[in-house]
This record gives C-alpha cells, sequence and structure tokens, in this order.
C-alpha cells in the first residue's frame, strides 16, 4: 500500500508538472512595456534614461548583473523599480548590458568596469552635472563597487541589492560541487569561448532542485489570464531570456570569486588594484534579501559589514524576500 501510495503520488505531481509546463507554452503574453529612451550607447552595452524630464533630478546609474537581462527592473507597467524610481522624483539610468558581440566576446571584469560604466558614469554627469547615486544588483553590486572604488567622484551614493561579497557564507556543498565541476567548465569554456546560458540555468536550479516542478506545479492550478498567471508569464520569461558569460569573465566569477572567494579576503582586482569596501566614501545601504537562495544572506549581509567597520553612514535593510522576488 505504501509504495503504491508514493507511485500515485509521484505520478500526480509529474502529471501537474507537465500539464503547468504546456499551459506555460501557450498562454498569451502581454507585450513589454515601451522602451526608455536610449541615453547611451558602446557595442552591445546601452543605457535607457528613465527620466521624468526633470534636469535637476537626482541622477542614479542602475548596474545589473551580466548573467541576466536587465528588464528584470522594468519587468511590466506595474512591476518596475526603474518607472518607481522616476515616479518619486530621481532620474533612473539601466545599464542593459545585452548579448555580448564581437566587440566583448574577449572582455574581462576590468573592461565592462572601465571601458563601459566609467564612461556611463562620466557621461551621467556630463548630461546632468551631477555624480550620480550607483544601485547595484545582485553581480551589478560588486560592479558599482569597484567603480565607486576607482572614481569616487562618481558615487554620490551606493546601493547594494542582493549583492554578493563572502562568496563562502552559504552552504557548502556548493562550493565543492563547483570544485568538481570545475575542470570540465574550464574546458567547455576554453572550447566555446563563453560559458553558455542552459549550464548557467541548470547550476542556478542545482541550487534548489525543487523550485522548477513546484513552481510549474503551482502555474498549472493558476486560473487562466490571471493577474497572478501573468505575473509568473511575464518572470519566467525573464528567466529563460538569459545571455552567456563571455570566457574571461566566466572563469573570474566561477574561479576567482566562488573558489577563491577573492572579494572577502581583500584579493580581488581590477586593473591591478584590490577593490575594497573600506575605501567607500559615499553614503551606502546594503539590502539583504533574508530568503535569497542564489545570494545567501550571510554572503550580502558580509558586505554591510565590511563597509560599517570604517563607514558611519552606512546602512542595512533585511527584506522578507528572495533574490528575484525583491525586485520583481
Amino acid at each position: 500500500e505504501f509504495s503504491s501510495a508514493v507511485d500515485a503520488e509521484a505520478r500526480s505531481r509529474l502529471i501537474a508538472f507537465s500539464d503547468g509546463v504546456n499551459r506555460y507554452g501557450r498562454h498569451p503574453r502581454t507585450p513589454r512595456p515601451p522602451a526608455a529612451p536610449e541615453f547611451w550607447r558602446d557595442g552591445t552595452t546601452l543605457v535607457l534614461d528613465y527620466g521624468s524630464g526633470d534636469q535637476n533630478a537626482m541622477p542614479v546609474l542602475v548596474v545589473p548583473s551580466l548573467i541576466n537581462r536587465g528588464y528584470i527592473l522594468d519587468l511590466t507597467e506595474q512591476r518596475s523599480l526603474m518607472r518607481h524610481l522616476a515616479a518619486v522624483g530621481l532620474r533612473p539610468f539601466l545599464v542593459d548590458w545585452g548579448e555580448p558581440g564581437r566587440e566583448e566576446r574577449d572582455f574581462d571584469l576590468t573592461n565592462y568596469i572601465c571601458w563601459r560604466l566609467e564612461p556611463i558614469a562620466d557621461e551621467i554627469f556630463d548630461a546632468t552635472g551631477q555624480a550620480p547615486a550607483l544601485l547595484g544588483y545582485c553581480m551589478g553590486g560588486l560592479l558599482t563597487l569597484a567603480l565607486a572604488h576607482r572614481r569616487p567622484d562618481r558615487a554620490a551614493a551606493l546601493a547594494f541589492l542582493a549583492t554578493p561579497w563572502d562568496f563562502h557564507a552559504g552552504p557548502q556543498a556548493s562550493i565543492r560541487m563547483l570544485d568538481v565541476m570545475t575542470p570540465g567548465l574550464t574546458t567547455m569554456i576554453d572550447h566555446l569561448g563563453a560559458l553558455p546560458v542552459d549550464v548557467l540555468q541548470a547550476m542556478f536550479s542545482s541550487l534548489d532542485p525543487y523550485s522548477t516542478t513546484d513552481k510549474f506545479r503551482r502555474f498549472g492550478a493558476m486560473k487562466e489570464n490571471s493577474d497572478i498567471a501573468r505575473k509568473f508569464i511575464a518572470l519566467e520569461d525573464w528567466l529563460n531570456d538569459g545571455v552567456p558569460l563571455v570566457g574571461p569573465v566566466a572563469k573570474e566569477c566561477l574561479l576567482d570569486w566562488y573558489l577563491g572567494n577573492t572579494p572577502a579576503k581583500g584579493a580581488w582586482k581590477v586593473d591591478g588594484e584590490a577593490v575594497t569596501p573600506e575605501t567607500i566614501t559615499a553614503p551606502s545601504l546594503v539590502v539583504v534579501p533574508k530568503d535569497d537562495h542564489i545570494v545567501p544572506p550571510g554572503s550580502a549581509a558580509a558586505l554591510a559589514d565590511a563597509l560599517a567597520d570604517t563607514h558611519p553612514n552606512a546602512e542595512r535593510m533585511t527584506l522578507a524576500a528572495g533574490h528575484i522576488g525583491m525586485v520583481a
């Protein structure tokens, strides 16, 4: 009886998962919000200006991760951090990294920071007469920290959303698994010149193996074309619209950040110079989502601790949210 019950439950869950995936594939899509005006472009990197036209508004440079598309910060008309920032009187600029092209295929993190973020910050200063506040999401927070470290004159304030710092603060099983996978991943990166999207997706899914089946079973039970179903579609379409990581960046992230934990050790270098929070003088805010399984709360809290050690204007906020839910 026990064996039969387990078999019946497994079949029921698999059928519900399959039904949810099929419904997702055929569900009607709501068009994306109108694109904001383009402010700057170089290679496949562009910057979108969400400002309302107030020339005196405080500029905010928003930097997303290199792994996922930046429009998670402008997901729908109703779920848009960028449009919210504009509505409260700021002038937000969103970096859209795009899919790496011929020019970016040999980029490392130093190239993205020195050749893209620094010119963007200069262009915003020239256009507005003000140094922008910098807001970094996830991996983008590390890039903004490096920008502020190198160019304090272009960082009026800093906000870090779910930004990892101590990469060994989470479950050690993930680090051990990555260590075992490293030779194969390195060979793949050397052969392809990049870390493919499908591999990145699989690595993130492995952090919470049941999440994929659970979410599609929940979606299968939603009322079709309901508000919650449309939100699920928008978010899932974004998740499936990732970009590959170019080889040098992939190796720097996997080998130096995750395995070597170079940021927390003060050993991560940009253009030959170590990036350390102790040099930051601008007011800063670290936002830690306590239900984050992609960036464990301890990893993000380590950045808040490092800033607070030498910085009286460092604040932290803990949210009852997950890594993506905090902005979506």
